[in-house]
């Protein structure tokens, strides 16, 4: 504004004043003349439009809220002439100097709390300005708090499960991070653990497998490739359903039977369907084994197998793993192993998965006391995280100890290194991985009508 000076006052000269005789008035006199005016001023005038005035913290320690109590005062209209005639070699000027509110003692005290605005005063022509024309303008004592604005909302991050992607990285990175260190002071043992007297004499004497009765079959059958390949296709797929039936708040479908019966939700539907698929692929697979003697394989058959497992183990550990050769027999380790998955936990799994399933049955209620629920669940939940950590290492051996090789075992049906079973093994993980993005509501509604009915609620 042009005239304007650092306090605030339009010294814009009005219609008829002389220039020099505004520039000769000092700011320092508008702002002596507001608290004398005001204090001179008709009781009732302070009062109009006024406000009470928002008090701080204390000046000093223990003192009273700064500034006093009171009211802030309307904008109050003075006339500046005899001010002005006060001064030397100025001439009197009629003008009507209009000032938004400001208390005496918060002008005088700049270091007060709160951000006071400067005095703004505007002169104007007698002729042209009235103080009845003059709005009251409202106290201008603002608190920075209320004049801050409010941050805008940002959007809550993205959910994958639990956690969020940066979570989930941070979580990954640290499991990664202290699996290494782990893994670096197992091997660091182990090595100790082979230079102590006697322990070189054990690992000639148990190399890491026995020999196995010559009715023995070496290779692998194609109904073995086969059952090897649903095995691992279900497995997958309901360790992934029963984590989403463990987790889920909401589920996004629900699923009755035809004859009738407890409404589920379409993710428990979908874990108890594999599981029956599931049991009926062991099924067969272990009436198929025991047909044709391939059961001696993953089944142990002399008392050193344990010693041998040890000896496999410690091996593994160092680093200097034992000489794979599962085309005609597995080291002891992966046979006591395999009997562990295929004859054990399969089979806990199985048990607590159906007690825990509609299957039950709601009378047996002497049965139902014996084998309780919660002992179910208690041991449920823990199977399938022994199955996560069998997959994770099986396909890590297989993958270090000759990958061509093992992958044409069970998916090649051939002994020879070659590209063929890695293809078929490509090809069996991108349909995994397929069916694992198409296991949602818009793909199994349609099958799970095939068997009963489907709602939203």
């Amino acid at each position: 504004m042009p005239g304007a000076d650092s306090a605030g006052i339009s010294t814009a000269p009005a219609s008829g004043v002389p220039a020099a005789a505004m520039q000769a008035v000092p700011v320092a006199t508008a702002a002596a003349v507001v608290p004398a005016i005001a204090q001179d001023a008709p009781p009732t005038a302070p009062t109009l439009g006024a406000t009470p005035l928002r008090r701080g913290l204390p000046r000093v320690a223990g003192g009273e809220p700064w500034p006093p109590a009171g009211l802030a005062p309307a904008a109050v209209p003075v006339i500046v002439a005899s001010a002005v005639a006060e001064l030397p070699n100025v001439e009197p000027v009629a003008a009507t100097v209009v000032v938004e509110t400001i208390v005496p003692a918060v002008v005088a005290e700049p270091e007060a709390p709160g951000v006071v605005e400067p005095v703004a005063a505007t002169v104007a022509p007698a002729a042209e300005a009235h103080p009845a024309q003059v709005p009251a303008p409202s106290a201008h004592v603002v608190d920075p708090v209320a004049a801050a604005k409010p941050a805008a909302p940002t959007a809550p991050a993205k959910l994958y499960g639990s956690r969020t992607l940066a979570q989930w990285i941070k979580r990954v990175a640290l499991l990664v991070v202290g699996a290494l260190a782990a893994a670096g002071i197992l091997v660091l043992a182990a090595r100790g653990v082979t230079t102590l007297p006697g322990v070189p004499d054990f690992l000639v004497q148990y190399p890491g497998e026995y020999h196995l009765p010559d009715t023995a079959e070496p290779g692998f059958p194609w109904w073995a490739q086969w059952a090897h390949f649903l095995n691992f296709f279900m497995m997958v797929l309901i360790i992934r359903s029963g984590y989403q039936v463990r987790t889920q708040t909401k589920p996004p479908a629900f699923w009755t039977p035809k004859r009738g019966g407890k409404k589920v939700s379409i993710n428990l539907w979908l874990h108890q369907s594999l599981d029956i698929l599931w049991l009926l692929n062991g099924l067969v697979f272990m009436v198929l084994i025991f047909a044709s003697g391939h059961w001696m394989r993953i089944v142990p058959t002399s008392w050193e197998v344990f010693p041998n497992a040890l000896s496999a183990l410690l091996q593994y550990m160092t680093l200097d793993w034992p000489v794979e050769n599962g085309w005609v027999n597995y080291n002891s380790l992966q046979q006591l192993m395999y009997f562990l998955v295929v004859f054990i936990a399969a089979p806990i799994a199985a048990v607590t998965g159906v007690r825990m399933s509609e299957v039950w049955p709601k009378n047996a209620k002497k049965l139902s006391k014996i084998y309780p629920v919660e002992a179910a669940r208690a041991v449920h939940f823990p199977t399938m995280l022994f199955f996560v950590l069998f997959i994770l290492i099986h396909v890590f051996l297989v993958f270090s100890t000759g990958a061509l090789r093992n992958l044409n075992h069970m998916y090649g049906g051939t002994d020879e290194v070659n590209w063929t079973g890695f293809w078929l093994f490509a090809t069996a993980i991108a349909v995994t991985v397929g069916a694992w993005f198409a296991a949602r509501p818009l793909v199994l509604a349609p099958i799970a009508r095939l068997f009963g009915s489907v709602s939203s609620r």
